[in-house]
């Protein structure tokens, strides 16, 4: 809602425009008023008004001298003026000053809601210009990749930067550079080839649009119409990638998320992206140390069936367990744990496998860095065989133990969001990071868990809240379009009517005459928002 301030020496006139208007209906707040210019600017520095009537005439300070100042010190203000038949040479210079308008006196109630209204979309049209300016290319795919930014508003401002988003599939590809044989000044330099040498991996269709999250990080969302070369494209990036980056001495560890057919969809596979360059970083850190401490090559090593320690995580039970151990650490039985330090090597890396699969599968609200550290601590103490299968025995209870949580907890949390947004969908600045507060998880977190439990993003989820609640408003009230908007979380009438038209194939106004609010009712129910 814009906040209202009134100037005018006649207070007939002050209370005349004051009364003869349902401010709150029509979607304004009536901050107050004052008798001259002078007794207004303190009040205006107070209430900070976002649109400024006032008279021309007027004792000790008249409007143009107030419009004068207020231009100068709140330019964002905008300033009507009040003006009689008689003073129009006044208004003319008013506007001069840089005034958005004037009306004559006496002003009816109809023709002022009419200035104010269209003042208010300029002011909507500044806003969102402005919020498109200061978003940079950068920002703008970060935050496709955060799930900050909808589909609508993400074309919008790639406009501005004549980038094209629009694809048919989409994925992330994350990356971290680690330059093995350059100092730190040299690193900018050999970072910029690296990047170059990056995009060059995608050819021909598939295009790649990079970002810098860090120094050492690059984010690259690629996209493409044809899935299958999308595919073969992904998969062919970790060869390539290190065939380019061996000759700049650099090490990369890599994660690619999974293929998306939405762009709202992509922090999905950036998450998944993340994880997995993530967990490769610390598999490079740990085979790094390992190289220290192992034996001679020649020794026969044993190599641990991994997948099927990750399956029996998954769907193992306690009945199982001892005969699992068994059989899995037959082969390890083999090492000379007291001179050999490459069964710690072997668990180490296990760990670090089937924490980053269980942190996927079972995704609850865990301080996992502090038992991942814990658990590798354990691990170097281990000296023999019936402390290796101790050690794994209580690794697959703790991560039974997400399991068993997890299971529990998706339906209390998911209705723990949803009625949180039920309860504040009316907030235009509603966030992930609002709802990731109020139910006490990260912001990432949530995201993943949402999605894999609703089919859907939590962006997706709000919208489609306001546009039922919309359409509810439109079949029981006789509410204007632009103040069921305002109801429903949008300060924008014209992007809300463009929402609204994309999720139920009509205009609010079409909807308001045609079918039924049962009928369309089932659009909401279908896609999950109970």
């Amino acid at each position: 809602m814009k906040r209202i301030m009134l100037v005018d020496d006649e207070i007939l006139t002050r209370e005349s425009i004051r009364n003869c208007v349902d401010w709150i209906a029509e979607g304004f707040i009536y901050c107050g008023d004052a008798a001259d210019g002078e007794m207004a600017l303190p009040l205006i520095a107070e209430w900070q008004p976002q649109i400024l009537i006032t008279d021309i005439k007027m004792p000790f300070m008249d409007g143009l001298e107030l419009a004068s100042i207020v231009r100068k010190t709140y330019p964002q203000i905008k300033i009507i003026v009040l003006s009689g038949h008689d003073e129009f040479q006044y208004a003319q210079q008013a506007i001069r000053i840089g005034v958005e308008d004037y009306c004559l006196k006496p002003v009816g109630s109809r023709d002022l809601i009419a200035l104010l209204q269209k003042v208010s979309k300029q002011i909507d049209a500044e806003q969102q210009k402005n919020e498109v300016a200061s978003y940079s290319k950068e920002k703008l795919l970060a935050d496709l990749c955060g799930g900050l930014v909808n589909t609508s508003r993400a074309l919008d401002i790639a406009t501005n930067y004549n980038l094209s988003l629009i694809a048919r599939y989409y994925a992330v590809v994350a990356v971290e550079l680690t330059f093995t044989n350059s100092d730190s000044a040299d690193n900018v330099q050999y970072f910029k080839l690296a990047e170059q040498a990056l995009s060059d991996c995608f050819q021909g269709d598939i295009e790649a649009l990079s970002y810098r999250p860090s120094r050492s990080e690059l984010i690259y969302i690629i996209k493409g119409n044809s899935y299958e070369q999308l595919q073969v494209a992904l998969t062919a990036f970790p060869q390539l990638a290190n065939n380019y980056l061996t000759s700049l001495s650099c090490i990369a560890a890599l994660g690619i998320g999974s293929i998306q057919q939405r762009l709202q969809s992509l922090h999905t596979s950036y998450l998944e992206a993340i994880d997995e360059k993530n967990k490769q970083r610390l598999s490079q850190q740990t085979q790094l140390e390992a190289h220290s401490f192992l034996t001679d090559a020649t020794i026969g090593q044993p190599i641990i069936n991994r997948e099927k320690f990750i399956e029996f995580i998954k769907i193992g039970t306690v009945d199982q367990l001892e005969s699992f151990l068994q059989s899995f650490c037959k082969d390890m039985e083999q090492l000379a744990w007291n001179t050999s330090m490459y069964g710690i090597y072997l668990l180490n890396e296990l760990t670090l496998e089937a924490f980053h699969t269980a942190k996927l599968s079972f995704p609850v609200s865990h301080n996992d860095t502090g038992q991942l550290a814990d658990m590798q601590q354990r691990v170097k103490g281990i000296s023999n065989i019936e402390q290796c299968k101790q050690y794994l025995s209580g690794l697959i209870t703790l991560l039974w133990q997400w399991r068993a949580v997890g299971s529990n907890q998706y339906s209390e949390l998911i209705i723990k969001v949803k009625q949180y947004i039920g309860a504040h969908y009316h907030n235009n600045q509603l966030s992930l990071q609002d709802v990731s507060r109020h139910v006490g998880v990260s912001p990432s977190h949530l995201s993943k868990v949402f999605s894999q439990e609703t089919k859907q993003t939590l962006t997706e989820y709000i919208t489609q809240t306001r546009i039922y609640k919309a359409m509810e408003l439109l079949k029981t009230t006789r509410l204007k379009t632009f103040e069921i908007a305002f109801e429903v979380g949008y300060q924008d009438q014209h992007y809300f009517s463009n929402i609204f038209k994309k999720t139920t194939g009509m205009t609010p106004i079409e909807f308001r005459k045609q079918g039924s609010l049962l009928e369309e009712s089932s659009l909401y129910t279908t896609g999950g928002a109970s």
